[in-house]
């Protein structure tokens, strides 16, 4: 994707000239209401993630008497994730990381083929933007109203209202941002009253503290900085871009040369684009899509909903400004029509994320099918690595460590092969069954004696296998170990 530069012919140095500043204050952004599909789209993609985020945390989901009922949940004290069915528990993060790597290669695919539709249309800071924006418009009025407001200097009663009530609605939105999040990480109705009597633990409060200040000033004060400056997203989307990415871009060939005046003099030499600066007053970054491709763009598209509005009204064709391909600009100026948008979409990048996406994918859901709910860990006790009992047997120790998934108390058997060589013990027990509560672990100690006299005794090392079986579910497990002999 080609880089566009514009340079200042009256600065032919690259240092600064006397007087001149090196920053300047933020303008605040007041984007124009615009009704659109893409627009459409926004507000459902707003409304659907909003749901979720604030929802989420007061499903219920049945898991037995031994578990939380919560749908979603990151229970820290217990180190474990639930997801409705699914629980994860410590060792298998690889789920977690998997998906990781499902939404880096997620992002990669989408912006390779659509531009950044993920700053356009999910990223947090745009929801909450776009959310932060209607409650500004609801309360101040649409783009002028809110730009005559800025520019008046005095602060009568009617301006100290209306922000009061809009910094009020915006808190409140950020105040049920942050404790929506920490709702994720507990029972979410029992920490409700918790935090309304105050009895919840400093480390919530905290939490919605810090979520509720960022939000508030990121949505309400921020905005666009954090894309630009904050972000670093817009500085490495070009290596996921090239010629055939479908993003925003402006007909130059047909617009220019722009002009308002098309009754007067020569008005048949200008181009469609009137020069009425709607696709810049709807922009939430305040940049004017007709300069190029920006760093700044978001892709959001609602300068396509604004241009096409006003195509319509003067009889124009729209798509003056649309989704388009590098590609395809040298055949729309020569008037022939650009390739099909399922040519650009499918093409090898695209083809080789979504390829490497599935694998992942499809290797997350073969492991979340075949792991067994029962697992064990082996660790042999070093010290002492062996010890010769009365009677001239060897006997070595081991913490094994059983994981019961179950919902319910299992007796879980543990014996050892070869077992006609060996023979095991359980600390506390009198045979080869120990007991393991519901969905949780236990730490058995485990004694495996080589008789006197044998060979087993008096090797130096012999390979083990240690099993563990669950007779209700027919489920067994085996860890490999060493047991250490006298060595005679």
């Amino acid at each position: 994707m080609p880089l566009f530069f514009i340079w200042s012919d009256s600065v032919s140095s690259t240092e600064p000239q006397q007087g001149e500043q090196l920053y300047a204050a933020r303008e605040p952004v007041f984007p124009r209401r615009v009704n659109g599909k893409f627009r459409n789209l926004k507000w459902i993609i707003m409304i659907v993630t909003l749901g979720i985020y604030y929802l989420t945390p007061w499903i219920r989901w049945d898991r037995g008497p031994n578990l939380p009922d919560q749908a979603v949940l990151v229970d820290l004290a217990n180190r474990r994730f639930f997801f409705f069915f699914i629980e994860i528990w410590p060792h298998e993060f690889y789920f977690i990381a998997g998906l990781l790597i499902m939404a880096g290669l997620g992002l990669f695919l989408f912006t390779s083929a659509l531009g950044r539709v993920w700053c356009g249309y999910t990223c947090p800071q745009t929801v909450w933007t776009d959310l932060f924006i209607l409650v500004e418009r609801w309360i101040e009025g649409d783009r002028n109203a809110r730009l005559r407001l800025h520019r008046q200097k005095k602060m009568d009663l009617r301006k100290a209202r209306l922000r009061l009530t809009k910094w009020l609605a915006w808190l409140l939105i950020a105040v049920a941002t942050g404790g929506a999040w920490v709702f994720y990480f507990t029972d979410a109705p029992t920490l409700m009253v918790d935090l309304f009597f105050f009895r919840a633990h400093p480390v919530a409060y905290t939490t919605i503290g810090v979520l509720t200040a960022t939000t508030f000033v990121f949505g309400g004060f921020m905005r666009e900085q954090i894309c630009i400056y904050a972000c670093p997203w817009p500085r490495i989307q070009a290596a996921m871009m090239d010629e055939d990415t479908l993003t925003v871009a402006y007909r130059d060939w047909r617009g220019e040369p722009r002009g308002k005046h098309r009754k007067a003099e020569g008005a048949e030499q200008l181009g469609d684009c009137i020069d009425c600066m709607a696709c810049v007053n709807v922009c939430p970054q305040g940049i004017d899509i007709r300069n190029g491709q920006q760093m700044e763009c978001i892709t959001c598209a609602l300068c396509i909903d604004a241009c096409d509005d006003m195509m319509a009204k003067i009889g124009k064709p729209r798509g003056l400004i649309d989704y388009l391909a590098l590609s395809d600009e040298p055949n729309e100026r020569a008037g022939q029509p650009p390739k099909a948008i399922w040519k650009h979409v499918f093409r090898p990048r695209v083809i080789l994320y979504t390829t490497l996406w599935s694998l992942v994918g499809f290797g997350l859901l073969f492991a979340l099918f075949i792991r067994q709910d029962i697992d064990m860990t082996v660790a042999p006790v070093r010290n002492p690595t062996f010890v010769v009992l009365s009677d001239g047997a060897v006997r070595n120790t081991y913490d094994v460590r059983l994981r019961n998934k179950h919902g319910e108390d299992r007796g879980f058997v543990v014996h050892v092969s070869p077992e006609d060589k060996f023979e095991l013990k359980l600390e506390g027990y009198d045979g080869n069954i120990t007991d393991v509560p519901a969905d949780a672990t236990k730490l058995q100690r485990v004694y495996v004696i080589a008789p006197a006299g044998s060979e087993e005794a008096k090797a130096e090392r012999v390979d083990i296998d240690i099993w563990v079986e669950d007779p209700v579910a027919t489920e067994r497990v085996s860890k490999s170990s060493i047991f250490n002999g006298k060595a005679n």
